[in-house]
């Protein structure tokens, strides 16, 4: 049964029409009247809705919610990725596979070695492309939390906000913020999978910071450190950023 994102609420016998996006992807999968779908992203609790198609036109649909379901559980743990933007279509990739696997949100970083450049406008629309990537993703893997791609920051004014925010609420003595680290290739770095054994209770937040192509230089570095991110390792392979990401997420989500 297709799946289409829908992030209206969703309740059993509404009759609505599906946004543009939306629209489209019905359209292109050629759906006729009489034809049952999936509908994701309005519902509580993670659930979806079975729906059927009651009109098409040629710039709308319109559809009927049947009734709602219990939808696939969300990763026990949330996993949050601060990433030094690749270039190229790697930060799609990224994007696209993080979201099959579950990550919780995405915060793409300007850093010193970065290569992508991004600001005002031009930034706004690759936002906008990576949460679609990342809505599309969903609407294959069967996932029902689209992750959101927030606003591109430089890395340092964000490490620093972090930082006013846990002098303003004490954050860092909060068993439920984001336990914090960044991948390092320094030696003393933690294995990854020992530093999350180490980490209670399971389904603790965790924020994970990485560089781009060419990695994080060591100012960036120290100041991650200095707002309490610990370093930890993969391994000795020098990993691509999105490889490094990606294998994370997946160990952190195990």
């Amino acid at each position: 049964m297709p799946r289409i994102h829908h992030p209206e609420p969703l309740h059993p016998g509404q009759t609505l029409e599906l946004g543009a996006a939306a629209t489209r992807h019905v359209q292109v999968l050629r759906l006729q009247p009489g034809a049952a779908l999936t509908l994701f992203g309005g519902c509580a609790h993670g659930s979806e809705a079975v729906a059927e198609v009651l009109q098409m036109g040629r710039n709308r649909v319109q559809v009927q919610v049947h009734a709602l379901r219990p939808g696939a559980p969300a990763p026990l743990r949330p996993v949050h990725l601060a990433v030094g933007m690749p270039a190229n279509e790697r930060m799609d990739w990224l994007v696209e596979k993080a979201t099959e696997l579950g990550v919780a949100s995405i915060q793409p970083l300007h850093t010193e070695r970065s290569v992508l450049r991004l600001q005002g406008e031009r930034a706004a629309k690759k936002v906008a492309h990576w949460q679609a990537v990342a809505v599309s993703a969903c609407e294959q893997c069967g996932a029902n939390h689209v992750p959101p791609i927030l606003p591109v920051q430089a890395l340092l004014p964000w490490v620093q906000a972090l930082g006013a925010l846990d002098g303003a609420v004490g954050a860092e003595s909060d068993a439920a913020a984001p336990w914090r680290a960044v991948l390092s290739l320094a030696s003393g770095s933690q294995p990854w999978p020992a530093a999350l054994a180490q980490v209670q209770p399971r389904t603790r937040p965790l924020c994970l910071v990485l560089g781009p192509e060419g990695g994080l230089a060591a100012a960036e570095e120290q100041a991650l450190r200095a707002h309490v991110f610990a370093p930890v390792s993969l391994g000795p392979r020098v990993l691509r950023s999105e490889t490094a990401a990606l294998a994370a997420l997946a160990l952190a989500l195990a």
